[in-house]
């Protein structure tokens, strides 16, 4: 027992090292298409096609898809725009990769009975999709108020009504007091379960089918078992994308609870009013009711066009890291 420790500490060390490392790459990478899903998700006004249905075009929204909301953002607020927010945004992302890699390795690890990674691709799909799920749920209890600062800084464009993030994390104490940092949390950890439930499992999966293809191709040569950086990369960008289009409506829902009440310029149109939802499936309702099925889609392109490559780079790059800081540390 006292010598599994040191290489327990040393694993968790690699898994969360590789974990905020890999976290920060992706999140800058694809910082842009993340502003511009948010400037989506928290429009209030229909889309200008669902005003057309409901031949109400004195409602159409500022940002109507995403060339356009590209332009206006890069005319109104040059290209530092697109990375509004991304400060809070990576020290969400950084210790929220971290913690999710560490714990979901800690699971695997309990449920293989073995602490070899290459032993975890034989877990049962339910197992990958368990531990993915638990894992993304520790993440965001220990990240959450840096995720609701990003957003709230992504959200607004020029003139900004907060300057930094003092500046909104002293605004949401005053206005909502503690509590306000945690705004939204239920609806993001509704949301986190079955997506990242799906992300690890469904990458778990693509995995093992992409070995098993490289086993009829490659069969008794050293790549048969291993993954080019290629392949993984492909592999993270199918699981992003199918857990993105599964879970999109509780993200936006999840988004609308974290700007509720706070202030907005009216040139981006109308603002979220303090208690506008009772609850999730309130807010569900009424989101349904004024803005259609496509208000609960809001920011889906942008949205899926960031999420699979994020998906994609950070699995990429904390399988890279993690070799990497393997080899250094044995």
């Amino acid at each position: 027992m006292e010598e599994e420790e040191p290489s327990q500490m040393k694993r968790a060390m690699i898994d969360a090292s590789a974990g905020a490392i890999s976290g920060g790459i992706s999140r800058t990478v694809t910082s842009p298409l993340d502003v511009i899903k948010i400037r989506f998700q928290v429009q209030l006004e229909p889309t200008s096609s669902w005003s057309l249905i409901r031949k109400d075009s004195s409602t159409t929204s500022k940002y109507t898809g995403i060339i356009q909301a590209s332009k206006d953002i890069f005319r109104e607020e040059g290209i530092r725009g697109f990375w509004r927010g991304n400060v809070p945004a990576l020290l969400m992302v950084m210790p929220y990769t971290a913690i999710q890699f560490t714990v979901l390795h800690k699971l695997k690890t309990l449920a293989s009975g073995s602490s070899k990674t290459e032993n975890h691709i034989n877990l049962s799909p339910y197992l990958s999709y368990m531990s993915g799920a638990l894992a993304g749920c520790a993440a965001t209890l220990g990240s959450y108020p840096f995720d609701l600062l990003r957003t709230i800084l992504a959200s607004q464009g020029e003139p900004k009504v907060y300057p930094n993030m003092r500046s909104a994390f002293i605004d949401i104490i005053q206005t909502r007091g503690f509590q306000g940092l945690y705004a939204g949390l239920s609806p993001t950890l509704v949301e986190i379960i079955p997506y990242a439930g799906l992300q690890f499992g469904t990458y778990d999966t693509f995995k093992r089918w992409t070995m098993a293809w490289n086993r009829g191709q490659y069969a008794n040569t050293a790549t048969e078992d291993s993954l080019s950086s290629f392949q993984l990369f492909l592999c993270g960008l199918a699981s992003g994308t199918c857990a993105k289009l599964v879970c999109h409506p509780l993200d936006v829902v999840k988004k609308r609870f974290q700007i509720e009440g706070l202030q907005r310029h009216p040139r981006y149109g109308a603002r979220v009013e303090h208690r506008a939802y009772r609850n999730m499936f309130d807010a569900l309702k009424r989101i349904l009711k004024a803005e259609g099925w496509a208000g609960l889609y809001k920011g889906i392109v942008p949205s899926t066009v960031k999420a699979a490559p994020a998906s994609a780079v950070t699995f990429v790059a904390y399988e890279l890291t993690s070799d990497w800081l393997e080899s250094l540390l044995t």
